[in-house]
Order: structure tokens, then sequence, then C-alpha cells
């Protein structure tokens, strides 16, 4: 074992969150270490500092998602006078091109850290004591790191459904989707969150034959009315939608594909299908079972296995923090990881007493028809405030790069939560349409600045833009009036 290391801070995670704080405190004079390792998914893959963002989310998930729209693009293409063929898609120049980008992302980080003299381990961690860390190198050598203050930022990783036979044998989750070499083929995604719904839309739109089995609802988390429309502008579009099923057990066939028996939940009628593969999407794990966290005196919630954190992201003990998707009660998204990562460095460095706001955080579902969203959902808004003191405004609307090509417009929609009592404080905003999460990113500060219905309606709209519908939203689901936008 090498001899013990001192720091002000050690971070024990290296993606965004972790990140963001360690970077945060040395450039503010702490001396920092990190120490990060990822653990083979069951299937084997890999990958480098950075997280799940860089890595197996949020980075991969867009461009595979762009190489989606882009199928689109060229099919409209002929409408507006190119004369373009549509040619099968190459999977393996994709996932080339998007897997260097992740690797030069990850060598970037390595620079980033260097730069600003963070001391970088690649070691698997675990509590000692509540200030001492054990660190484990690929080769097995232990070192003993100390710190002042240590932050937790390990988040999460894909959850397998072990009770389903054949599942952790034959199935991917998203830590393997982005990697994989060559095309998944006809594939299976089960699940109902938006990790199942993004990867089976860019899996259809790049002509796989693509099926989504859904438990219960899509999306739970989310607006219900949205998720509905997000799942039936995916149906009309290619994926085929299992509602109401789960799956029974996976095996392998003599020519390698995989059958998979599942059960109707409320007819209990079994079928079977065949795959080439099965990707699981049935939520996250947060990674604090290898911590040794009891040794340290940190307290976890039982059901979920996040540890519980105060409004400052303080755990049980102190001196020991945690932040992003480990830490009970957040928003599992990368921004809010590292703003509050920063937020706590400076904290830490006593340069600000600013607490992360959780908020009207804003995101958005990458899905074919992008969902973005900001505040309360309508369900939310009238839990909280009853259904009297709530106003919802919204829209069909048609964006103008689908008249062209007749694209249908079915399920652009876009919604304004709203308490009912003037000037109409904005609750929420729901934005399913192009372009999304430019649309959400915008309207949200104004919603972080407590815009007013009044406030948007006086907001002059960029025209013609999908945009400018949500400054136009006149018609109240109150008045029973057809809101389909017709005309410029």
């Amino acid at each position: 074992m090498e001899g013990r290391q001192c720091y002000d801070l050690l971070v024990i995670g290296g993606g965004s969150g972790g990140l963001a704080c360690a970077k945060e405190a040395a450039q503010l004079g702490k001396k920092v270490a990190v120490v990060d390792y990822v653990e083979p998914s069951p299937r084997g893959t890999r990958w480098g500092l950075g997280g799940t963002c860089v890595n197996v989310g949020c980075i991969p998930k867009k461009l595979m998602h762009q190489a989606a729209l882009l199928g689109g693009m060229i099919h409209d293409a002929s409408h507006y006078g190119w004369k373009v063929a549509q040619p099968p898609h190459d999977w393996r120049k994709m996932a080339e091109a998007v897997q260097n980008h992740v690797k030069s992302l990850n060598w970037g980080h390595r620079v980033q850290l260097q730069d600003r003299k963070v001391k970088y381990f690649n070691f698997k961690a675990s509590f000692v004591n509540p200030h001492m860390v054990c660190g484990v190198s690929k080769g097995g050598e232990e070192t003993l790191l100390s710190a002042d203050h240590i932050v937790i930022a390990t988040g999460g990783r894909p959850r397998y459904p072990t009770h389903i036979e054949g599942a952790l044998e034959y199935g991917i989750t998203s830590d393997d989707i982005f990697w994989l070499k060559e095309s998944p083929g006809k594939t299976l995604v089960v699940g109902a969150s938006y990790v199942a719904l993004e990867c089976a839309g860019f899996l259809t739109g790049l002509g796989l034959d693509t099926t989504v089995m859904i438990r219960s609802v899509p999306l739970r988390a989310f607006d219900q009315q949205m998720a509905s429309l997000v799942t039936e502008h995916m149906a009309v579009h290619g994926t085929r939608i299992l509602r109401g099923c789960t799956p029974l057990r996976v095996e392998r066939l003599s020519d390698g594909r995989l059958q998979v028996t599942w059960v109707d939940l409320a007819s209990d009628k079994k079928d079977t299908g065949t795959f080439d593969t099965v990707l699981w999407a049935v939520g996250r794990v947060p990674e604090t079972r290898g911590l040794n966290l009891e040794k340290a005196g940190v307290r976890t919630n039982p059901n979920t296995q996040k540890i519980l954190v105060d409004a400052q992201e303080a755990t049980s003990v102190p001196h020991i923090y945690a932040i992003g998707d480990v830490a009970e009660g957040r928003p599992e998204l990368t921004p809010t990881a590292i703003m509050a990562g920063r937020l706590l460095a400076q904290r830490l460095c006593s340069r600000s007493s600013d607490l992360m706001d959780y908020d009207n955080v804003p995101t958005t579902v990458f899905t074919p028809l992008e969902y973005g969203c900001v505040g309360l959902s309508e369900e939310e808004a009238v839990a909280r405030h009853g259904e009297e003191r709530v106003e919802v405004y919204h829209a069909y609307y048609k964006p103008l790069e689908f008249v062209v090509p007749e694209r249908d417009a079915s399920q652009c929609y876009i919604k304004m939560v709203c308490l009912r009592e003037p000037p109409q404080l904005v609750l929420g905003l729901h934005f399913l349409g192009p372009n999304a999460g430019e649309v959400t990113q915008g309207f949200a500060l104004g919603i972080k600045c407590g815009a007013s219905y009044q406030q948007v309606m006086r907001t002059v709209g960029i025209h013609p833009t999908c945009a400018e519908e949500v400054a136009k939203l006149r018609i109240s689901k109150r008045s029973g009036l057809d809101p389909t936008v017709t005309g410029c």
C-alpha cells in the first residue's frame, strides 16, 4: 500500500458534477483530487473520464438523434427540389464518428484537470473512515487518500431486471448501445423512461425495426398529456409500441437471435417475438453499494440506495457531501449536477453562500418529436393549487418547415400552465415540436424570473418560428374552443 495522501477536497466520481466541483475548488486555491473508476458493463463496455453524460448519455444520444433527424430531412429534401436518393444508413460509420468525439471529450477532461492542478486517480474508491478513502487501481494497488471535505458524485448505472430469465445474459443497456460497432438490428426496447423512448426513437429513425414495451405509463415523471402525444407520434412514425406488457424471459436461438416471451398484464395472454437486440431501459441504480458508506456514517434511503442530503448538499456527516444523480430528491440531469457542484465548491471556499435552486429546471426529451418543459406539469399545478386556480393555455400548430413536404403535425402542441388570478404567473411550459430544447431554454429564463402570462403575451414573437407560437397562446382549455392554429 502506498503512503497516505492528504487533500483539502476529495471528489469521488469523475462525471459532470464531480468534475465541475473539483475544477471550481482548484481554481479557488484548494488542493483537490478526483477519484474515478468505470466498472465495465455486464456486456464488457468501458469508457474514459467524464461520466454518463459524456460517454453513454446526453452527448452520444444527441448525436444519434441528429443522425436520425437527418434521415427525415433527406426525405423532405426532394419536396424542396433536391434530387437525393434515400441511402441506407451506415451504423458503423456513425458509431465511429460518435465514439471518436466522445474519446476527444475524455481527453479534454484529463487536460483540464491537469491545467487546474487537480490530481486524477483512476481508482475504485471506498471509505475507510469519515475522512479517509482507500483507492484500488486496476492492478490491485491500494492508496489511502484523506481530505478535509469529501464530495460523492458517483452517479448511477442502468438497472438490469435480474428477476427476468436471460435478461443479464442476453440484454444490453444504454451503457452499451452507443459503443456498439455493428448495428443492433431489430431491437426490443423495454421501458417507458425518456432513455427508452429516445433510444427507440433514433433506432426507428435510422431505419431499424424497433419495438418499445411499456408496462404502465410512458414518461411517468412528466406531464401525461405531453407523454401521450410523444408516444402517439412515435407510433405513427414507425415505432411499434406494446402497452401494458412485461417480459418474462429472453432465450438465445440457434441462429443467435433472441426470443422474448412477454405477458399482456390486462388479459394475462402470453406472446413471443424474435429480435437481434434487447435493450433494457427500466431505470437506474445509484453507485453507492461499493463505497462502504457505513464506515463513514453516511446515511442512504434504504429503498432507493440514494444518499440523503440537505439544502447544502451535505450528508449525515457534515464534511461529506453528495451531488448529482447519487443524491436523494435531485433531478437526474447533467446541468443541475454541474451547477450544484460549482456552488458547493464556492461555499466550501467561502466565496459564496448561494444554494442550488432546484425549482424551474428546464429539460428536453430528445424523442423524434422533441419535448421540452420547464416548471410544473398540469397535474402538479392542479394538485398544488386546485383546478379552479389554474388556467392552461394551449395550441396545436404546424411548423412552417412541415408544410412543403406535407409532414403530419398532429402532435405539434404547446401548453402553458398558469395561475388563473391576474397577472397569471406562469407555472409551467410544455413544448412539443422541432428544436424543443432551443425554444425551452429561452423561455426558461423568463419563467425563472417569475414571468406572468401577461408578460409573455406582450413578448413579440419571431416570425416565422415555432417558438413564436408560445407568445401567441390565446386559447384556454377552460374555454373549450378549438386550439388549432390556422394560417399565418
